[in-house]
């Protein structure tokens, strides 16, 4: 009796497993489908274009004397320098043959594409610097980060495989951190909104890609970090 009794429960506990494991599998895909969204909508490549309409259309001042052209040329700028030229460099990359895949799988894969974005933030570090409007510091200053973070990540890279998603949204982080610091807008609800991509964007990369949380963290604290370090220079 107590043998069949066992039999029964050890039964009823290998049905058990099978529909959690049943359940896991299900929604596996719906958040791996969510990941994939997430790293897509967030890449690196459009933080500094994210960050840009936000000083511009929802500040209250860092661009309340800027003329219209300048509103329209801006934007489109940092589109072209942060995200068509590199996607372009990637492209021609993997064309032509010197890397295995447009998404840099590898840490040689990563060595080019991170000299060439180099080369085009310090670019649009220039052009907003001496843009003839004069541009508010808070700009010049937030592409610096941007370059001396792809640098940081160009030497880190070196040596272990730093998530590129968690250095931008360090550098996303940072740049609004600073803007709270001057008391020039209440940064309550963009910091926690930030925050809150943050933390969906770095979880994404643990789940979908071979990235570590040494990588995760310390493309976080490089993105903050380097932010800072602009902003002790300009502002």
């Amino acid at each position: 009796m107590k043998d069949k009794q066992q039999a029964i429960d050890d039964g009823q506990q290998a049905a058990f497993n099978d529909n959690e494991a049943s359940v896991a599998n299900g929604r596996w895909p719906v958040v791996k489908l969510f990941a994939h969204f997430f790293s897509y909508l967030f890449h690196p490549l459009f933080v500094p274009l994210y960050v840009t309409l936000f000083l511009m259309y929802v500040h209250p001042s860092y661009f309340s004397g800027i003329d219209n052209q300048t509103r329209l040329w801006l934007p489109f700028s940092v589109a072209q320098l942060s995200i068509f030229y590199p996607a372009l460099t990637v492209l021609l990359l993997k064309g032509l043959g010197f890397i295995n895949s447009v998404f840099l799988k590898t840490q040689k894969d990563r060595i080019i594409p991170l000299i060439a974005g180099g080369v085009f933030y310090f670019w649009l570090f220039q052009v907003c610097r001496n843009h003839p409007a004069s541009l508010n510091p808070i700009m010049p200053s937030f592409t610096l980060g941007v370059f001396l973070a792809a640098s940081v990540a160009l030497i880190a890279n070196i040596y272990f495989k730093i998530s590129m998603h968690a250095i931008g949204m360090g550098g996303w982080l940072g740049i609004f951190l600073l803007i709270m610091q001057s008391n020039t807008m209440l940064m309550t609800w963009p910091l926690c909104i930030v925050l809150l991509i943050t933390g969906i964007v770095c979880t994404s990369r643990l789940l979908i890609s071979d990235h570590t949380s040494k990588e995760i963290y310390a493309g976080l604290l490089v993105g903050i970090l380097c932010q800072f370090a602009a902003a002790m220079v300009l502002l």
